[in-house]
Formats: structure tokens, C-alpha cells, sequence
């Protein structure tokens, strides 16, 4: 079960740098009250739940208003058709932290909340909210604070670097969307898919990046530099990586990574695979000196060889081209690589 953010107590954290973006200060707001969002355009369900069921509950609800009790929730059934795009992203992010080196964390359906403020009437900040986003994303989770991997409060937390909503047949625009710019969210993305039933002329996605006077639509995502709104919806909802967005998630990899003095060998899993690949490179070398040289390998070549997978390159092509025998390849290795050393 989902552990919901605890709407009963205020936490006694201190305020971190989740209150900045980018070295700003952001203001955030309780937003509009929920009377004046629009939930009432037949995708969503209306129903009554306390603060203490809140809190317990494993329900999946869009927003929860601590004002009135009210909660409310997609009329649609979880589809793979709506759930793809978000499980997509966290698929591409690691794609993306794969080539730059550091972890990208994505933390899927996370519980946004805006605490009540004291001294406001209940209805204008002064009680609880709480959203869910279908996708939150890290760009460096390492150096975040948060209370667990599944609750994010406004003002004591740190803000995800990307927050995705699916509108396969709601819309944020009339409602959530006012909240995540008034809460000081710095970038969202909103994703119509292509299997939208009832928003096909809008299919497509949106990215909407927070300045000063609040969010406005970019072309391109600033989390992810270079990364243009159009490329993501075909990323986010092609079947499979096609061979352009694997370049589009290396090129912003690389580009992440220039900017961090990272890259692909500080990431265990290609590191390893790259190195693996050197040794194919080094192995399929020497057996082709030695054998252009009439000097037949053993089928576990280099496996009997030691120090083959460390020793320098130079010393590998002298030892081929001046052994007599596999036997002295291996020991040429051995003296070369000691002279070498020392």
C-alpha cells in the first residue's frame, strides 16, 4: 500500500532548497480553491474522504481538497494505453543517466502536497491538498530531501526536475495545471497520447517551463536541454525506441554529462560493457597478428594468458610480432609489461 503524506500533523522539517529553482526563490501559492476548477467535465469522480481515510487510503486520486474532504478520481480504469507514457519516461532516463554517468530517479505516482497555512480560512490555504502526478522526476536524487520515495511537500521538499500528467481523456489545463503553477512546480509536461479517445486533435505533448511570472509553453524542455516537445510525444509513445530518439537521449546524455564532467564510464553497467568491448577489440588483434604469423592459439585465448585483460596495448602487438610460440607470446607479456612498470 502506498503510503500517503501524513495531512494529520505538520512536519516539523525546515524549509531546504526545495523553496528554490535554479538559485530563484519561488513563491508558492495555495492556488485557486477547488471550487473554481473544473472536475466537472464528466472524466471524473467526485467523493467524499476524511483526513484520517486520506491518509490511510490506497486509492489513486488527482486531487484531494482537506477544505471539504473532497477527493477525486479518473473515471477511467488504469489502461496500459495511459500508463505507457509515464512508464516510458523512467525508461528513457535511464537511458539518459546511463551516457551522463549519474543516476536519473523517476518516482512514478508521488503525492504532492501543499500544507495549510495558519491563520488562512480553510477554503483560501488554509487546510491541506494533495495531487498525484503520474510521473516525478530526478534529475540527481542523490542530493535531494524528501520524506519518502512517494511524498513531496511544497516548501520543505525538494521539487521534482520534470512532473508528467497522461490526458488520455482528462485534461489538466482546466484544473491540476493551475495548482502545479501556483505551487511553483518549474517544469511540467503534459502528454495527450496517441490513443487519446477523446482528445485526438490535441494529441501531442506540452511542456510547460515556470519564469517569473509563472509557467509559460516552451518548445523545449530546460531539464533536459535540446529535448524539443514534439521529439518527447514520439518517445514517449512510439512502440519501440526508434534509432532517433536513441540518439536524441545519447546527444542529451552527453551534453549532461559535459556539463557535470561525466560520462558513460562512470555508469557501472556501460563501463562494463565498454571495457568488455576493448577486450573483444584487444583479443580479436593479437590473434589476428598470430595467426597471420603461423603461430596457432588455443580455443581459450587469452584466458591462459595472464595479465593479457591489463597489460598495455604496445605490449601486446611486441609480444605477437616477436614470440616464437603461444608459450612465449605469454611470457613476452609477462617481461614486457614488468619492464614497462619499471
Amino acid at each position: 500500500m502506498q503510503q500517503r503524506p501524513d495531512i494529520r500533523e505538520r512536519s516539523s522539517a525546515a524549509p531546504s532548497r526545495a523553496s528554490t529553482i535554479n538559485g530563484r526563490a519561488v513563491r508558492a501559492m495555495p492556488g485557486p480553491p477547488t471550487s473554481a476548477l473544473d472536475f466537472d467535465d464528466g472524466t471524473y469522480r467526485r467523493f467524499r474522504l476524511s483526513a484520517d481515510e486520506m491518509a490511510d487510503s490506497d486509492r489513486r486520486v488527482e486531487l484531494w481538497d482537506g477544505a471539504t474532504e473532497t477527493a477525486f478520481e479518473v473515471r477511467e480504469l488504469t489502461s496500459p494505453y495511459h500508463e505507457r507514457p509515464s512508464q516510458r519516461l523512467a525508461t528513457l532516463a535511464e537511458r539518459i543517466a546511463q551516457v551522463r554517468g549519474r543516476p536519473i530517479q523517476c518516482f512514478g505516482t508521488m503525492s504532492l502536497k501543499m500544507p495549510g497555512r495558519p491563520g488562512l480560512p480553510p477554503d483560501e490555504g488554509g487546510a491541506d491538498r494533495v495531487m498525484e502526478a503520474d510521473q516525478s522526476l530526478y534529475l540527481h536524487p542523490q542530493r535531494v530531501h524528501l520524506i519518502s520515495a512517494t511524498t513531496m511537500v511544497v516548501g520543505e521538499h525538494h521539487y521534482p526536475d520534470i512532473v508528467l500528467e497522461v490526458d488520455r481523456t482528462t485534461d489538466v489545463r482546466r484544473n491540476k495545471l493551475k495548482l502545479y503553477e501556483a505551487w511553483g512546480f518549474p517544469e511540467l509536461w503534459v502528454d495527450v497520447p496517441e490513443e487519446s479517445p477523446r482528445r485526438k486533435r490535441s494529441r501531442g505533448t506540452t511542456i510547460y517551463v515556470r519564469e517569473e511570472s509563472g509557467f509559460q509553453v516552451a518548445d523545449e524542455s530546460q531539464a533536459f536541454p535540446g529535448w524539443s516537445a514534439a521529439d518527447i510525444h514520439i518517445a514517449l509513445n512510439e512502440n519501440l525506441l526508434s534509432e532517433r530518439t536513441v540518439a536524441i537521449l545519447e546527444r542529451i546524455g552527453a551534453r549532461l554529462g559535459a556539463d557535470e564532467g561525466t560520462g558513460p564510464d562512470d555508469d557501472p553497467l556501460l563501463r562494463s560493457q565498454r571495457e568488455q568491448a576493448r577486450q573483444e577489440d584487444r583479443t580479436a588483434l593479437v590473434r589476428q597478428l598470430l595467426t597471420t604469423r603461423g603461430i596457432d592459439v588455443a580455443e581459450n585465448f587469452p584466458n591462459d594468458v595472464p595479465g593479457f585483460a591489463t597489460a598495455d596495448p604496445s605490449v601486446l602487438a611486441t609480444a605477437a610480432l616477436s614470440c616464437v610460440d603461444a608459450d612465449d607470446f605469454s611470457n613476452h607479456v609477462q617481461i614486457l609489461t614488468a619492464q614497462l612498470q619499471g
